[in-house]
């Protein structure tokens, strides 16, 4: 921050004294390592706050750790409680519900986001999660595509909850991919497990694509 400044007054000229250093003031931030207490240098008309993210109270890793804790059912309390135990500070309910705001628009954002043909390899498959509900846990299918990169790396491409994987289901799901723009264009291979509803959709959507079974539903 403070080579900020120096660059800053360094952009003006030398009759520009209104735009002198006017000191520094105190500013937290929690971090994976803690909380940090910054000394943030100014001037009278710029401060590089910027560096930090203008207004920000807690690095990106803390908003993810939080972000991932809710992902995985965790209360606000709880992921209170695990940040305690990692940073050694608390951070309150009040802390931690506006990482909560951001989820639904983030995953708003990622099904809708546009689609490429950068993989050589697609993997589907449906995933059964468990949810509690007043009459006990309710069993929900989650539709999931994975697709791996040409130089190996894996990347979750969308999933969707879905009322069974039947041919309809699936269907629906792959047509929503291919109209985003995952085509098939380019790929090598699609790797299922033994859905029979998914193997009958497929050639609806992905026709001509060899597909490549499971060896362990094979075997059964």
């Amino acid at each position: 921050m403070a080579e900020a400044v120096d660059r800053w007054l360094d952009t003006l000229d030398g009759s520009a004294l209104r735009h002198r250093r006017y000191g520094s003031y105190s500013r937290h931030l929690l971090t994976e390592l803690g909380d940090i207490e910054l000394s943030v240098p100014r001037t009278r008309h710029y401060c590089p706050t910027e560096i930090l993210r203008s207004y920000a109270r807690r690095a990106p890793e803390i908003d993810r750790a939080i972000l991932a804790g809710f992902v995985l059912g965790l209360s606000t309390r709880k992921v209170g409680e695990v940040l305690l135990a990692l940073l050694g500070r608390p951070v309150s309910a009040a802390t931690s519900e506006p990482g909560r705001q951001d989820p639904g628009q983030t995953v708003a954002a990622f099904h809708q986001r546009p689609l490429k043909n950068a993989y050589k390899a697609l993997m589907l498959d449906g995933v059964v999660l468990a949810r509690k509900t007043g009459a006990g846990a309710l069993k929900r299918p989650v539709l999931v595509a994975l697709g791996i990169r040409h130089d190996g790396t894996k990347e979750i491409i969308d999933f969707q909850l879905a009322g069974s994987e039947s041919a309809a289901q699936w269907e629906h799901f792959l047509t929503a991919l291919h109209r985003r723009g995952l085509t098939g264009e380019g790929l090598e291979m699609i790797c299922v497990d033994g859905g029979q509803g998914l193997i009958a959709a497929l050639p609806v959507v992905y026709h001509g694509i060899p597909v490549q079974r499971c060896w362990a539903y094979v075997a059964a």
